[in-house]
């Protein structure tokens, strides 16, 4: 299977399996490669500043527990880091996108396991900083928190692809998922903080949402609290943000037809907090 992008040629470059290619067209894995037939892989997506990746030991740690979730063999991370070293050498543009799959390998047209071995891909490419902040809407669809993939960072992610969808053709650029239970999960690629006065409270893990590399260094960083959210007091809040490696921490000024004034103070400190610690260690 070839792997094909709208990325120019020399802007993006893949390596498969010990092979790096500068021309997307070469790369290619097997056409019965269980991440393609069943979506069985997981991956994690890194941001690159000035070739330099951020978070390594935490996004292969989320990735080990992931790929054991699924039933899949741990992945080695030394060999993870030799191909990082070898895939961002030379890069040259200042911000980018790092993405690792690894998947079962080859396997049967049937969802019985993989025949293996797992096959890793990484590949980078250049990206545009994220705006400062974001409109979002409500899914209407539900996560299930306690569903197989619950927190899992699993290649199966076309539920993801459909509800951005959603937010995409009403003007959005995320959508926010509720669970079961009708409380705040959390966004197709991200996380959701809300602040109530001099409190900031995110879901708890138990509510569904993935453990976001983000979302965990400002647990540690920063005074917030897990706790569930109701659509309502959502919309109600003070402020509203988002988290990802992608968009660090992102200010939501409309949710749904509700405005909310925004990047808030609470917002802006925590962002102005996010940007100097990660600036200075890139593996917190």
């Amino acid at each position: 299977m070839t792997i094909s992008t709208s990325a120019p040629a020399g802007d993006l470059r893949i390596w498969v399996d010990g092979v790096t290619f500068s021309s997307p067209g070469q790369a290619t894995v097997s056409a019965v490669d269980h991440g393609l037939v069943v979506g069985d892989g997981v991956f994690e997506a890194l941001k690159v500043t000035a070739g330099t990746p951020f978070g390594v030991r935490r996004h292969l740690a989320r990735m080990t527990r992931s790929a054991r979730a699924l039933g899949l063999p741990d992945p080695d991370h030394d060999r993870i880091g030799r191909a990082i070293d070898e895939v961002l050498r030379d890069i040259r543009y200042e911000h980018g996108r790092l993405r690792i799959t690894y998947t079962g390998g080859p396997g049967p047209l049937a969802s019985s396991a993989a025949f293996g071995p797992p096959t890793l891909v990484l590949a980078v490419e250049p990206r545009e900083a994220s705006p400062p902040t974001a409109a979002v809407v409500t899914a209407p669809w539900s996560r299930n928190e306690h569903g197989a993939l619950a927190g899992v960072k699993s290649t199966s992610y076309a539920e993801n692809v459909r509800t951005l969808a959603y937010a995409t053709a009403r003007g959005a650029s995320e959508a926010i998922l509720l669970n079961t239970a009708g409380r705040i999960c959390e966004g197709t690629g991200s996380n959701v903080f809300c602040v109530f006065g001099d409190r900031v409270v995110t879901p708890p893990l138990s509510a569904g949402p993935l453990a976001g590399v983000t979302r965990d260094l400002l647990l540690e960083w920063c005074e917030i609290t897990e706790g569930d959210i109701t659509p309502d007091q959502a919309r109600s809040a003070d402020e509203v943000f988002l988290t990802s490696s992608m968009r660090d921490v992102q200010a939501v000024h409309r949710w749904d037809e509700v405005e909310i004034a925004a990047p808030g103070p609470r917002t802006r400190m925590i962002a102005a907090a996010f940007a100097s610690r990660s600036s200075v260690d890139f593996d917190p």
